[in-house]
């Protein structure tokens, strides 16, 4: 597991460090393969910002949040992260458990949504 925390229009401080970096390696245990992540921390006029992009295998998430304070910024792009690697690790389970792909629906809805149109065409 690999984090780096980058610090933008503001000075750096070790508990802000300390703290992304607990918050992110959490998300590692939702994850098959060692994470790569690239933390963003900053400021611009009175909002703080928290950006960041996780990468593992073929797989990378990312995310921004702005807020009034750096911690609430931080806990929410963490939220935002964990639900975006859930939902993904949701939709490849059921591709692996036999759902039906994106493609295969819309087919069946467009053959769905043809057939009584032309039925009813017929009857005029």
């Amino acid at each position: 597991m690999n984090i780096a925390i980058t610090f933008r229009h503001m000075a750096g401080s070790d508990a802000v460090r300390t703290y992304a970096e607990e918050k992110v390696a959490k998300l590692q245990k939702f994850l098959r393969q060692a994470m790569t992540a690239h933390v963003t921390i900053a400021v611009e006029g009175l909002e703080h910002i928290a950006d960041v992009r996780i990468s593992a295998g073929g797989v990378s998430h990312q995310a921004n949040e702005r807020s009034a304070d750096m911690y609430a910024s931080i806990d929410a792009v963490i939220d935002k992260l964990e639900r975006q690697i859930r939902d993904g690790k949701g939709h490849s389970l059921a591709r692996k458990r036999g759902g039906t792909r994106a493609g295969e629906y819309a087919a069946d809805i467009l053959q769905m949504s043809a057939a009584p149109a032309t039925s009813a065409r017929s009857r005029s």
